[in-house]
């Protein structure tokens, strides 16, 4: 501001250079005031600016106490400021101001409603209460600094009660507001007072004091900041301010993100200059919510050349990755992997590598992405190696399921658990790794070394992790301790809250199974349908379909057990109202096909069984079950069909290895065939893995 426009609207302005001080369209030198103030003599100073300003007391003494403050002085000009009986000025100020000003509905106001004078008097008397806050502020008094910061703006609300003039936006009295605004919740979070801090951040946001948009962006930034990292819970906004039909958050988190998205739209509207820690703390808070699928729009809404594009890349593959969708986040990985981008990126290539590592069509990838990492590990990321080796281990057990040959699966296994014992080497305190571990060893039948990793896992984890519980049960159950499975699972039902016993439960059933307790695996089937429906009216009659397929609980998978637990029993009544209910939950499902087979079957209908694995394996062509009873009923029909036969076992087996049955129906077509010596070794196959089968596939834990 210029000094002809500082006087034209009765402003207080000091020149630093030529130690100026003007006012009412007349400038003085400061120094003979300086003196005076230097020698205490404060009411002559006073004198001396009344008399070369024609300014009143309170004007007078407000400019002495700011010219202490911008010297450095601050006791000197607190002194000043309380010889300033403020509030009774501001008082007095109140009626000469609203008294003119016209009723509008609207904030634009003209000049003459708001009388010269009386800015001048408001702007002068409402900074003096600033600075003494700022003062106080120095001298640590901090709530003294706030009650005298907040009366700045209990002042402005009393002078303009329908919020400040927008021809006023340039002048110095709302530079006072808005340093006022901005300053009083940072000393209530000085002085520990949050309640209060709370409270004055939403004032400052939610009252007309004509805020310019960096200002107001500084109070938001800091309100979501305080929000996220100060640990104490606030309430949500009262009914005074809620507009009908508003979106109202419930917590700290929801009002956080609110106010950080709002400032992600002022930078893309241009309103405000790009700030990088507003998508820091934003990543933060969608982050701890599970919204990365937000975070990702908010990523792919800022402006090209803003951000580094393959840190963008590689931002929004993580988003993807969490939020589930693998396709999209490898498809940019693959991008700033490029040869021609940043192909030797360490994070991108682990994280590649770990979503490889979910698809066994994709593990070989993954295996030179790993490979990569680990070659990349050096120096400032040698601690990486571990996680680099973990990786390659993972991805070299997927793509070993989907060898073409026994050897090459045996070589890639042996691989596997090299580099998962090398990255344990590394990592000895990683509860996943000790839970891979002991996966990949129970799925090699090495029994022993994976109830350690089981046991080790559960000590580490103090129990917490469901996974760890139903691992150790279906290890004991490969070794046919099924009473000692029994006993792991009811300490972990103990340990687990009721929505997520369900995979406890089915497993529990099972294990009933297993020792011939049929009836004991009905009743507690039974219980799990009481627990479905207890979880459908939690949810209520709106629960949207991600809901329902991340239930703990699974309906389908109920009703399929106990079809398949009465047909074992053959009871076909019971079966088939049971396969109904599964149908009417899934329509066309290989696993409820592959059980009206088996009912088929048992009851001679052999024709009839046959369509039914076929159409099974025409919804899912890798059924291993239904590819072992096709099989079985083609043998049974004459040698013409035990090439066919023997295909389908095959097939079986390279899909799942350790199928005992798979196993011991190809020693069947071997021995039918005449290959006595082939049947032999597949038969002694099936017996080793009859004696090591768990209840449940290992797999199904992961």
């Amino acid at each position: 501001m210029s000094g002809n426009e500082s006087a034209e609207l009765g402003q207080v302005d000091v020149d630093p250079s030529a130690r100026q001080v003007c006012a009412n369209g007349i400038c003085m030198q400061t120094t003979v005031v300086e003196a005076k103030l230097d020698e205490g003599n404060i009411q002559e100073a006073e004198s001396a600016l009344r008399d070369g300003l024609s300014l009143n007391f309170e004007e007078a003494r407000a400019l002495l106490g700011r010219l202490e403050y911008q010297r450095g002085n601050v006791e000197g000009a607190l002194r000043v400021f309380d010889g300033i009986d403020l509030q009774s000025a501001i008082q007095r100020m109140q009626p000469s101001v609203t008294e003119k000003q016209p009723s509008k509905k609207g904030r634009t106001r003209s000049v003459e409603s708001v009388p010269g004078v009386s800015q001048h008097a408001a702007g002068l008397v409402l900074e003096a209460i600033y600075l003494k806050a700022k003062s106080l502020q120095k001298l640590g008094r901090l709530t003294e600094a706030a009650r005298e910061c907040q009366s700045v703006l209990d002042a402005v609300e009393k002078i303009f009660d329908n919020g400040i003039p927008d021809v006023l936006v340039e002048n110095k009295l709302q530079e006072t507001v808005s340093h006022a605004v901005e300053l009083l919740p940072e000393l209530w979070k000085q002085t520990g007072c949050y309640s209060e801090a709370m409270t004055a951040y939403r004032r400052a946001l939610l009252s007309q004091w004509n805020l310019d948009n960096d200002c107001c962006a500084r109070i938001q930034k800091a309100f979501a900041v305080f929000l996220l990292y100060s640990g104490v819970e606030v309430c949500p906004p009262s009914l005074a301010v809620q507009i009908d039909g508003s979106y109202v958050p419930r917590n700290n988190l929801e009002e956080a993100i609110l106010l950080l998205m709002i400032l992600m739209r002022k930078v893309y509207l241009g309103k405000i200059k790009w700030d990088p820690s507003v998508l820091e703390h934003l990543t933060f808070a969608l982050s701890v919510c599970s919204q990365t699928s937000v975070l990702a729009k908010q990523l792919e809404e800022v402006m090209p050349g803003v951000l580094n594009r393959i840190d963008r890349w590689r931002a929004l593959a993580l988003c993807y990755s969490a939020a589930g969708q693998n396709k999209t986040s490898l498809s940019l990985l693959r991008k700033s992997l490029h040869k021609d981008e940043e192909p030797d990126d360490i994070l991108s290539l682990l994280l590649a590598a770990k979503i490889c590592s979910e698809e066994v069509f994709l593990a070989a990838e993954g295996v030179k992405y790993a490979q990569r990492a680990i070659t990349n590990a050096q120096g400032s990321n040698e601690h990486l190696k571990g996680v680099g080796l973990r990786m390659l281990g993972l991805c070299l057990g997927k793509q070993a399921k989907v060898a073409t040959s026994d050897f090459e699966r045996s070589r890639l296994q042996s691989e596997a658990l090299k580099s998962l014992d090398g990255a344990m080497a590394l990592e000895n305190e990683n509860s996943d790794l000790m839970f891979e571990l002991g996966v990949q060893y129970a799925e090699h039948r090495n029994l022993d070394a994976a109830l350690g990793y089981a046991k080790k896992y559960l000590d580490t984890t103090g129990g917490s992790a469901l996974r760890g519980w139903r691992l150790l049960a279906l290890v004991l159950s490969a070794q046919q301790r099924y009473t000692e499975a029994e006993v792991v699972t009811d300490a972990a039902l103990e340990e687990t809250v009721k929505w997520d016993q369900g995979p406890l439960l089915r497993m529990k059933a099972k294990l009933k199974i297993s020792q011939s307790r049929h009836m004991d695996a009905v009743e507690t089937y039974r219980y799990l349908l009481a627990l479905v429906q207890a979880q459908r009216k939690s949810y209520g009659p709106f629960r949207n379909a991600p809901q329902a397929e991340e239930d703990n609980v699974n309906e389908y998978e109920v009703w399929h057990g106990l079809a398949n637990l009465y047909s074992s029993l053959s009871h076909w009544k019971d079966a088939e109202t049971c396969l109904e209910k599964a149908r009417a939950l899934i329509e066309y499902s290989a696993d409820t096909l592959h059980t009206e087979g088996v009912m088929l079957e048992k009851r001679g209908e052999n024709d009839k069984a046959l369509a039914a694995y076929v159409n099974a394996l025409l919804v899912e062509p890798n059924h291993v079950q239904c590819k072992i009873l096709l099989g079985a009923l083609l043998s049974k029909m004459g040698s013409k069909m035990l090439p066919l036969a023997r295909a389908l076992f095959s097939d079986a087996l390279k899909i799942e290895p350790t199928n005992r049955v798979a196993w011991y129906h190809l020693g069947l077509v071997h021995r039918d065939d005449g290959r006595v010596a082939d049947a032999a070794d597949c038969f002694q196959a099936a017996s080793m893995l009859e004696e090591s089968d768990p209840i449940e596939s290992f797999s199904s834990i992961i």
